[in-house]
């Protein structure tokens, strides 16, 4: 049986692309050299995929007009404090990020420690391009002394 030049063309293309897609997967924390960040980072990881992940997603995009998204935020670049806080506290009522108005609240975590805070937020402050450094749990509780 001979094999058609464009159906196996198309095959291999077809392969490449599903190959490719990044949407949905977990960023790689290769692009990070400073051991104590990626440290952190790792640990972070971890946690942001049991405690963040189903609403803002493994990549950051968060779900369209419902939930904002973390990577690239301009909402979430603007004070790493309030991050922190929401983190903890949870968010009530609208805001805007990128320019997109969300009201969707979201829940508070009050089982995190301020060293799992510390490390969320380094991860998802060097993930997506970013190279804020380490968030540690010493800034965490600072943070939430306001």
């Amino acid at each position: 049986m001979k094999i058609q030049f464009p159906f196996l063309t198309f095959c291999i293309l077809l392969c490449f692309i599903g190959c490719d897609s990044e949407q949905g997967k977990s960023p790689s924390l290769s692009h990070i050299k400073d051991t104590k960040t990626k440290q952190y980072a790792v640990e972070g990881k971890n946690l942001y995929e049991k405690n963040c992940a189903n609403c803002h997603q493994t990549d950051g995009s968060g779900l369209g007009r419902v939930i904002p998204p973390l990577a690239h935020s301009d909402y979430m670049k603007d004070d790493i404090s309030r991050t922190v806080k929401i983190i903890k506290h949870g968010l009530r009522g609208e805001i805007t990020v990128n320019g997109v108005v969300y009201n969707q609240n979201m829940p508070s975590n009050p089982h995190l420690t301020n060293m799992e805070i510390a490390q969320i937020t380094t991860y998802i402050y060097n993930i997506w391009g970013d190279h804020t450094g380490v968030i540690d749990a010493n800034q965490v509780a600072d943070f939430l002394k306001d």
